[in-house]
């Protein structure tokens, strides 16, 4: 019982970490898309729809979807430089 409760409350104190981190990533995103964004159209608008939806995953509270989307958004703007 002990370590669940510890379970939980270690979890309850992470969510705000990761809820911070969303943020963080979707600047990154921005920054690159701004200074050097992707030369091929198709990979351009795929990047920008994704970090759209981890935005919107962000502001409904799914941090751990939103950093998943997020991170898939990088990985097209790093693969395309």
């Amino acid at each position: 019982m002990r370590r669940l409760l510890l379970f939980i409350a270690a979890a309850a104190l992470s969510a705000p970490v990761w809820a911070m981190h969303c943020p963080m990533d979707m600047a990154k995103i921005d920054k690159q898309l701004e200074s050097n964004p992707p030369n091929d159209p198709a990979t351009l608008e795929k990047v920008k729809e994704l970090r759209a939806e981890g935005e919107q995953l962000h502001k409904a509270g799914d941090h751990t979807q939103s950093l998943q989307v997020l991170e898939q958004a990088q990985a097209l703007l790093d693969s395309a430089q």
